[in-house]
């Protein structure tokens, strides 16, 4: 037995030694480095500085992406979005993707190729949400108005008459620009032009006051790393009935399969279904974080965090003000806590102060995006940043 066994097994080998010697690419110097991560000082307008609890979340243990205990814990994301949107709406989850993700999503779910939309362009992310419904073969509209112009209530009934669309997008903080565009009336037009109402809070969710029932509001969403301050990765987006209504009855399949809400909403428990069917591997570190930046959210309360980041966001204007510069938004109840933005001086190069800002003090600030790139130097203030952003304006340097 001991022959055959030995004589069975024998041919094996040579295959294993050719199979072991086939290897002609060696191991790249860098990854036999160990890893390197530079402190920086995050005043651009996202990511930010992560707090040590969030990070202390993140760096737990990790569970199975379909364990009870991990569903109880989306669970809790759902309630804690929830309050941070305002919203009573079941179909509330938390994409796994950045805002891009959500962004998608909303309007891969709920506009079918041939069917008008209608987007509000005034920087970056409104040509961004133009792109993605013509890409998937939308009729697409669009209002422009230049970075950081705000298009009045009037303005918007007259282009959803005109071209009665099934979805109408705004940015309530653009932070291209650096404005807080304002959102009330505009829910009560898009129904009654039957027309469901997309708003992008990436910038704006935790440092401008928006309420999304009381707005009517049909989608919201938002990104993990600008006010709530966790890693990016996660993007909480909510759908009211009326949308769920427009999604969960049309006539062709989402062109998207990872962002299909058929599927998400059972993976996230809001289909009524008893069990909780495979779909996806969601970033299970980042929906703890995402989870503890939350539960920050509710302990200290959505108010505090308005006025909070109201009042040091108007130090550091008056700061800037004070020492010659201009901002970008003049109008202070137009000007978005989270992002400042800075008109670039004449007669310098932004790229080169930025530069120099990096060199000098280890610290992130950022150029314009898309039509305002140029014209504007952006400073994020978020959370764990808001401190030290009035140290630098007034001493200009972090010592």
């Amino acid at each position: 037995v001991h022959d055959v066994t030995h004589t069975a097994r024998a041919p094996l080998q040579p295959r294993l030694d050719r199979a072991m010697s086939s290897v002609t690419i060696p191991p790249p110097e860098c990854m036999l480095r160990p890893l390197e991560v530079p402190f920086r000082y995050l005043f651009g307008p996202g990511p930010s500085n992560v707090p040590p609890r969030v990070l202390a979340a993140g760096g737990r243990g990790i569970i199975g992406h379909m364990h009870p205990e991990m569903y109880e814990i989306m669970n809790d994301i759902k309630k804690g979005i929830q309050y941070a949107f305002q919203t009573q709406n079941n179909m509330t989850i938390a994409m796994s993707g950045s805002g891009h993700a959500a962004m998608e999503c909303a309007v891969f779910n709920t506009v079918e190729p041939g069917e008008s939309v209608l987007v509000a362009v005034n920087g970056i992310w409104g040509e961004r949400v133009a792109e993605i419904a013509e890409r998937m073969g939308a009729n697409v509209h669009i209002m422009v108005k230049a970075p950081g112009g705000v298009f009045s209530n009037e303005e918007i009934e007259k282009a959803l008459a005109k071209h009665k669309p099934v979805l109408f997008f705004l940015t309530h903080g653009e932070s291209s620009a650096g404005l807080a565009h304002p959102v009330d009336g505009i829910g009560d037009l898009c129904r009654k032009h039957n027309t469901l109402f997309l708003v992008d809070a990436v910038a704006s969710l935790g440092a401008s006051p928006i309420f999304m029932d009381q707005q009517n509001i049909d989608i919201l969403y938002t990104g993990s790393q600008k006010a709530l301050n966790a890693p990016p990765g996660t993007a909480p987006i909510s759908f009211n009935e009326r949308a769920c209504q427009k999604m969960f009855n049309r006539k062709t399949k989402p062109v998207s399969y990872l962002f299909d809400m058929a599927h998400l909403s059972n993976y996230w428990g809001n289909d009524g279904q008893p069990a909780r069917l495979y779909h996806h591997t969601g970033p299970v570190l980042g929906f703890f974080s995402l989870r503890e930046s939350l539960a920050i959210f509710a302990e200290k309360g959505l108010e505090e965090s308005w006025r909070h980041h109201r009042e040091v966001a108007g130090y550091l204007w008056k700061g800037l003000e004070d020492m010659g510069l201009k901002l970008f938004i003049q109008n202070k109840d137009l000007r978005l806590p989270s992002v400042t933005t800075i008109a670039i001086p004449e007669g310098y190069n932004w790229r080169e102060m930025l530069q120099y800002i990096m060199k000098h003090h280890n610290m992130e600030m950022t150029g314009g995006l898309g039509p305002s790139t140029g014209m504007v130097s952006v400073r994020g203030m978020l959370k764990s940043a808001l401190t030290k952003c009035v140290l630098v304006w007034g001493r200009s340097s972090l010592e």
